[in-house]
């Protein structure tokens, strides 16, 4: 795999990162590139979550948080004083683990966000929210029901209804956290072929549980242990070749 300065969207350079005195990360270096999937995988409490909320500076909301080192978005470290998170938020959009829909119409929750940032135009709102629910594989399912309430949903169409809600906002980035693990099998199936589909417009990095997942949707994967970036390379060398004993024992079962 050739990698060029061209298609690197985000550089981590010496990444430390604090809960008050509690240290969540240490000297975390690595790249991601554009228009590929890159899963972080490790067992619970590793940093993995935490290093995703990083990359769109959600640690930022909780007191007592401290960031170290650099984090580059396209050259532009994202944490200098001069840059605004909620513009970095609309750029890197984020997917939780349990879907979040908010309680209001189908409509009103893809709208929500680009009605905040001044798009008012009715014909405007209507082509992008049949444009991110077409994107989200959902739009069969919903385009009679706009007015209803998201919360009349299935967990699953729930689920891409919140990547619809994040992908009409533009963003370059789409973050995941455990998108699938509160999901049926059916649905996972689904939400893994969307993001198969959603790579060819967006770089996609998610944190997942599941190994198996991590090895079908990514190109890339990251081991994390204990808030420290153990291997990451391509998936079919970190599943069949990992050059880290660790990242053999957990990937093996022995231990996490």
């Amino acid at each position: 795999m050739v990698t060029t300065a061209n298609n690197i969207i985000f550089e981590l350079k010496q990444v430390n990162f604090f809960y008050g005195s509690t240290q969540a990360l240490t000297d975390i270096s690595m790249d991601f590139e554009k228009n590929r999937v890159t899963a972080l995988i490790g067992p619970s409490g590793c940093g993995k979550s935490t290093l995703l909320r990083l990359l769109n500076r959600m640690n930022d909301l909780i007191d007592g948080t401290r960031v170290e080192g650099e984090i580059l978005f396209e050259g532009r470290n994202i944490y200098n004083a001069d840059n605004d998170p909620v513009e970095i938020r609309r750029r890197i959009g984020m997917v939780f683990q349990k879907p979040n829909p908010f309680p209001k119409s189908i409509f009103n929750n893809i709208t929500y966000g680009p009605r905040l940032t001044g798009t008012r135009n009715r014909a405007d709102l209507e082509l992008l929210v049949e444009q991110s629910l077409k994107q989200a594989v959902l739009w069969d399912e919903v385009k009679d029901i706009l007015n209803k309430s998201a919360m009349t949903l299935s967990g699953g169409q729930q689920q891409r209804l919140c990547i619809a809600r994040a992908l009409a906002m533009k963003p370059d980035v789409l973050l995941m956290d455990e998108p699938t693990s509160a999901l049926d099998p059916i649905s996972t199936a689904k939400i893994e072929d969307l993001i198969e589909e959603l790579k060819k417009n967006y770089t996609i990095i998610i944190v997942t549980h599941n190994m198996q997942q991590a090895a079908r949707v990514s190109e890339m994967t990251g081991f994390f242990y204990l808030g420290r970036l153990i291997e990451y390379a391509l998936t079919t060398d970190i599943f069949t070749n990992p050059q880290v004993k660790q990242t053999e024992d957990y990937i093996t079962g022995r231990f996490g």
